[in-house]
């Protein structure tokens, strides 16, 4: 509950109705300031990090990326070609490096990379000596298994995992759509240790709340990360495979079947391993169509990828959760067929190109954007 009393609206969708988080009186009391942040992966969501808080929260931000296109479109334009809904688009000038170059000393990174990428990622940043012990660490990547990754390099208590139920589409190298009106971000994040939030995790947040992106602490990281893992295994995954927008998807009338299949399995998997989500089945299930509709003209990330020809997250997503079953001696059999399927969607783009929605062509002659 909120100082008011008002249930706080989750990032899944719906009320929480348990005692769960943390509640904000924790970020207020705040004696550490926290003066630079650096973001990793200058993709869809680190503009989105970063951009809300140079402009929002007021500090101080710089993005360090590794792909050329992108570094380079931003120093030939002076900043980030940022837009919300596709109105209003201007150029946020930003500070941006390859990691080599960088000498900065930045409080806090800010992590956003490809589950793929991430490993590969680590070990060139560390290598040009851009990491220090006194750092913190927050990432809210899709997918499972970057915090593994992350640790390797960082302290545990170091270490803060997030979610985000913010939604943005990267058209082009330095180019940016933020999706959905300002103030509809939800995040949440939680100490790797579980531990309650110290001095600098609730500066962080204080920072995150000042970006206008309503920061949640949750008790448990582990809980929390699945519990959007596996709402992702279900809108990314089956709306990559048919190629639609998050409200296309919903206009099905077998939808609530088809999650309440997908979730049912994910949920068992989770119980066998002690891991326990935020919101219950029944939530999940009903989140599927609230947040597609309120992201009806949005393709999720997976998509995004799939359609322009890169890997996708499907081994993170619902290949996690059929992993964390066998490991537990539970098989989800549908989620593992879900994986072959993005896979073979994968292998036959080399046979034919993503199609194009008809949604997409009507929206761009009706709004004058890129379809």
């Amino acid at each position: 509950m909120n100082k008011g009393g008002t249930a706080l609206k989750t990032s899944f969708g719906f009320n929480n109705q348990r005692a769960f988080f943390v509640g904000f009186d924790l970020i207020n009391k705040r004696s550490v300031v926290i003066m630079k942040y650096g973001i990793i992966g200058a993709g869809a969501m680190g503009y989105r990090y970063g951009v809300m808080l140079q402009e929002n929260a007021g500090v101080d931000v710089d993005f360090i990326d590794t792909w050329k296109p992108n570094v380079e479109q931003v120093r030939r334009q002076g900043g980030v070609s940022v837009a919300r809904d596709h109105k209003n688009r201007r150029i946020i000038p930003i500070n941006i490096f390859y990691p080599e170059e960088y000498s900065g000393h930045p409080d806090v990174w800010i992590i956003f990379k490809k589950q793929m990428q991430l490993a590969e990622e680590m070990d060139r940043d560390n290598a040009a000596g851009i990491f220090h012990d006194d750092q913190y660490v927050f990432s809210a990547m899709n997918g499972m298994g970057h915090f593994e990754k992350i640790a390797k390099y960082f302290p545990k208590n170091h270490i803060i995992c997030g979610t985000a139920m913010i939604a943005t589409r990267m058209d082009g190298p330095a180019n940016v759509d933020f999706m959905g009106a300002e103030g509809t971000e939800v995040m949440h994040m939680a100490r790797y240790t579980n531990e309650k939030p110290d001095e600098k995790t609730k500066a962080i947040a204080d920072d995150f709340r000042k970006a206008k992106l309503n920061p949640v602490f949750a008790d448990d990281w582990r809980g929390m990360c699945m519990s959007k893992v596996v709402f992702n295994a279900v809108t990314n995954t089956l709306c990559t495979m048919f190629e639609m927008q998050m409200g296309q998807f919903i206009e099905y009338e077998g939808v609530r079947a088809m999650a309440q299949q997908l979730f049912d399995e994910a949920y068992d998997a989770c119980e066998r391993a002690g891991i326990y989500l935020i919101p219950t089945r029944q939530q999940q299930v009903d989140s599927v169509i609230t947040v597609s509709q309120e992201y009806k003209y949005h393709y999720p990330s997976m998509y995004q990828d799939f359609s322009k020809g890169r890997p996708t997250e499907v081994d993170y997503i619902n290949g996690y959760i059929a992993k964390l079953g066998r490991e537990h001696d539970y098989i989800c059999r549908t989620h593992e067929f879900v994986v072959h399927e993005v896979h073979m969607a994968e292998m036959m783009r080399k046979y034919h190109q993503p199609q194009q929605n008809v949604a997409d062509q009507h929206n761009a002659k009706k709004e004058g954007v890129r379809a």
